[in-house]
């Protein structure tokens, strides 16, 4: 049996008003209702972007999706104070859900992370319905990691209790990485058990992320690049992202690559990456920070040479899919990323397409850099990054279809 007119209830802690819905959840939601998949979907928006966007785009959006096929709901997303307010938004997701799942007759919930899974759960128990749980990362080793809790807080404990019996209930199960799998699968809730299991990572629709030359062009020419190497860091700072480390990588590039060129672009303050490089002498003529508009994001990343990400490390980064490496990819970009970072390292060292930082320190840095220059200006280098992309994190041909097997094996087995 395919998948034409199966109900399908998704579940999304990210508001679909929000960037990472717009870029990770909408399009595989398209693609897989183009299989037939009739979806019902509950996300959580926060009060400022509904503001932001107004009552008239969201309901243009309401009416977009449910010409594709997609019935979208949302609840308000409430955050402070932190607990209490995640305890209410699972109260009332359970509630909405369970009158959705018995007036769409909904056969499987897909619960995208774990506080979507909390609510999954609870609809498991009740009604016996079949349940994917879309681990999208540790979350309660995150916040280890990141020195927001302590492995004996209430909260880590709590976190971990909610997906053990989320794990040991489910009928499929989704990691963005493989390296994170043998973990997860030998931990309480899926030890010995037989679970439909799929590795889909942060894939991007390719035909928005793609090297075009004449971007590349005007974009040099707008800049005023020349042939200066153009690094390129693009995303969020601070947090998770070692801007500090990738400023100082840069540090030891210029001494390797006298004209190099560092195009920060990000949504975050720039006062916060003028600090960084005035602190290390950098000269403002040596980069640039410019915060765009979505659409705008792939025909910078064509006027780049290299991209970089450096993550914090820790063991929650073995779960990591980057999404900003699948678009420096995407674009032709070979991506400098630090060791540890999810399957970054087998990816880099099976097809060579970009280098590892293995230690933040100078040498390696001198090291990394030296490689990168010989690696961008070979003629090739552009269509085998884009290759990559295309094998392993094309929207269409690998996540959704990836998708699309694991709902076919979970609703087809008894």
């Amino acid at each position: 049996m395919g998948l034409e007119g199966r109900r399908v209830l998704y579940i999304s802690y990210t508001g679909m008003l929000d960037p990472l819905g717009q870029s990770q959840v909408l399009p595989y939601l398209r693609e897989l209702a183009k299989r037939g998949i009739r979806f019902t979907l509950i996300s959580f928006e926060r009060p400022a972007t509904l503001a932001d966007f107004g009552l008239g785009k969201c309901e243009a959006l309401r009416h977009q999706l449910a010409a594709a096929n997609i019935t979208w709901h949302w609840l308000r997303y409430h955050q402070k104070p932190s607990l209490p307010a995640t305890a209410y938004d699972v109260a009332a997701g359970i509630r909405f859900a369970l009158a959705l799942v018995k007036r769409d007759q909904i056969e499987l919930v897909h619960a995208r992370s774990h506080i979507p899974a909390t609510i999954a759960l609870a609809l498991k128990k009740r009604t016996g319905i079949k349940m994917i749980f879309d681990v999208r990362g540790l979350m309660a080793e995150e916040y280890v990691d990141a020195e927001h809790w302590q492995q004996k807080s209430i909260a880590y404990r709590l976190t971990k209790t909610m997906e053990r019996r989320a794990l040991a209930v489910s009928d499929g199960v989704v990691t963005l990485t493989e390296k994170i799998w043998p973990i997860i699968s030998s931990w309480d809730g899926l030890r010995s058990r037989n679970v439909e299991h799929s590795v889909i990572p942060c894939c991007i629709d390719l035909d928005s992320f793609t090297f075009n030359a004449a971007d590349r062009e005007r974009r040099r020419r707008e800049l005023n690049l020349g042939d200066r190497f153009t690094l390129i860091y693009s995303g969020s700072i601070g947090g998770w992202y070692l801007s500090e480390k990738m400023a100082d990588f840069f540090v030891q590039l210029l001494k390797c690559i006298g004209n190099a060129y560092f195009l920060w672009l990000t949504p975050g303050d720039p006062k916060v990456i003028t600090s960084l490089m005035n602190e290390r002498s950098i000269n403002p003529t040596h980069y640039l920070i410019k915060k765009l508009a979505p659409a705008d994001v792939p025909s910078y990343l064509s006027a780049g040479d290299a991209g970089i990400a450096f993550y914090k490390p820790g063991f929650s980064k073995l779960a990591t899919s980057p999404v900003k490496v699948s678009e420096y990819l995407a674009c032709g970009l070979p991506p400098i990323i630090n060791t540890g970072i999810g399957d970054s390292d087998a990816l880099a060292k099976k097809f060579n397409v970009g280098s590892l930082v293995n230690e933040f320190n100078s040498q390696e840095y001198d090291r990394v850099a030296a490689e990168m220059e010989k690696l961008v200006y070979h003629p090739e280098v552009r269509a085998r990054v884009r290759a990559v992309a295309e094998s392993l994190f094309d929207l269409r041909r690998v996540g959704a279809k990836r998708y699309a097997s694991l709902y076919e094996r979970v609703l087809n087995r008894n």
